[in-house]
C-alpha cells in the first residue's frame, strides 16, 4: 500500500465546530438550554422515563450530539479530514468529475467517506454522562470499495422502492420538502426527497443535476447517511424509542440530523443565528463563497445527530 498527500487538513474540534449546534437541551417537552434559537424536533413529552427489565426511573433528556463526519471528494481515497492523506490500496475506483449530457444538463459524480467521530466523548467535554456515544475517531466507510456507489442499477438492491419515486409527480413533491426544511425541518413522510438538494434516490454518487459543489456535496452527505441506515450501519437514537438505547431505523429520519461545513471553510459564522443546518435546507445563503469556481472543491461536514436518553437515578 502506498500513501501520499492530497488536498485537505485536520479539522480543529475546538475552533471549527459550532458548539451552539448542541442546543437545545430538553427535559421532556420543555427546553432546559438554548442558544440563538436553534431548531429542534419533537421530544417525548413526559419528563420521567424508565428502562430495563426491572425499570429504573429517570429523566428524559434530549440533545444534539456531534458524532459523525462525512467528506465528499473528487479524488478516490483522498482523506481530506485526515490532513490530506492519499490512501492508495491499489483498488481501481472512478474519479469524480462533471459531465454534460446530450440535453445540455451538467451531471457529476463524487466519492464519499463516513467517519465515526464522537467528539464530546473523546474530548471528555462532559464527564459521566451515560447518553454520549462512546468510542474514538474512526474511518467507518469508503465508497471507493463499494460497487453499489457507482452503479444506479446495482444500487436498486438496497433501494428497490426508488422506481416508485422516479416520476415527475413524486419529484415535484420535493418542493414542499424544500420549503419545510428551509423554514425548519424536512417532512419525514417525503422520505425520498432531500429537501432543496433534490432527490435522495438513488443511494449512490451520481447526481444528474449538478448545481454547485456545496449543494451537491450536501446531497451526497444525505445519501451516504441514508445508505448506511438502510444497511443498518447507522441507527436511530431519537424519540420515545431512543430513550433506552439505539434502534434499527432502515429508512433514515432526515429530521434527526444537522450538518455543519468544516472543510474547506468551517461554517462557524452564524446565518440567522445558526451555523448548522438540517438536512435539506437551501444552501443559497450558508453555502455562498465556500467553493472554488470552475475548479471545484472537496467538502467535509460534521453531522449532529438528535438523541433522546433516559438518564436513570
Amino acid at each position: 500500500m502506498a500513501a501520499g498527500t492530497c488536498n485537505g487538513r485536520f479539522p480543529n474540534p475546538i475552533t471549527e465546530i459550532c458548539w451552539s449546534c448542541l442546543m437545545p437541551i430538553t427535559l421532556g417537552g420543555g427546553t432546559l438550554a438554548d442558544l440563538g434559537g436553534q431548531g429542534d424536533i419533537p421530544n417525548p413529552a413526559n419528563p420521567l422515563c424508565s428502562c430495563g427489565v426491572n425499570p429504573a426511573v429517570g429523566l428524559s433528556i434530549g440533545f444534539w450530539e456531534p458524532v459523525r463526519h462525512v467528506e465528499v471528494v473528487r479524488r478516490p481515497f483522498c482523506l481530506v479530514s485526515l490532513g490530506g492523506v492519499d490512501l492508495n490500496p491499489g483498488i481501481a475506483a472512478p474519479d469524480a468529475g462533471r459531465t454534460v449530457d446530450a440535453s445540455g444538463e451538467q451531471n457529476s459524480f463524487y466519492q464519499a467517506h463516513f467517519y465515526a467521530n464522537p467528539v464530546l466523548y473523546w474530548l471528555q467535554v462532559v464527564a459521566d454522562f451515560p447518553c454520549l456515544e462512546r468510542g474514538g475517531f474512526d474511518l467507518a466507510y469508503l465508497t471507493e470499495v463499494d460497487p453499489l456507489w457507482n452503479d444506479d442499477e446495482l444500487t436498486l438492491i438496497l433501494n428497490p422502492e426508488a422506481v416508485l419515486f422516479a416520476s415527475p409527480v413524486a419529484q415535484a413533491a420535493c418542493a414542499a420538502d424544500c420549503v419545510a426544511a428551509t423554514a425548519g425541518f424536512g417532512r419525514p413522510e417525503l422520505f425520498w426527497c432531500a429537501g432543496c438538494q433534490g432527490a435522495l434516490y438513488p443511494l449512490d454518487g451520481h447526481v444528474p443535476y449538478h448545481l454547485g459543489g456545496v449543494r451537491t456535496a450536501e446531497l451526497l452527505a444525505q445519501r451516504l447517511t441514508a445508505k448506511l441506515h438502510r444497511e443498518l450501519v447507522a441507527w436511530g437514537r431519537h424519540g420515545e424509542r431512543g430513550l433506552c438505547g439505539p434502534y434499527f431505523l432502515p429508512v433514515m429520519d432526515k429530521r434527526a440530523y444537522k450538518s455543519q461545513l468544516t472543510y474547506p471553510i468551517a461554517a462557524t459564522a452564524k446565518d440567522a443565528g445558526r451555523c448548522c443546518q438540517p438536512f435539506g435546507r437551501s444552501t443559497a445563503l450558508w453555502g455562498a463563497g465556500k467553493e472554488y469556481p470552475v475548479r471545484g472543491e472537496d467538502f467535509a461536514f460534521m453531522l449532529f445527530r438528535k438523541g433522546n436518553c433516559c438518564v436513570g437515578f
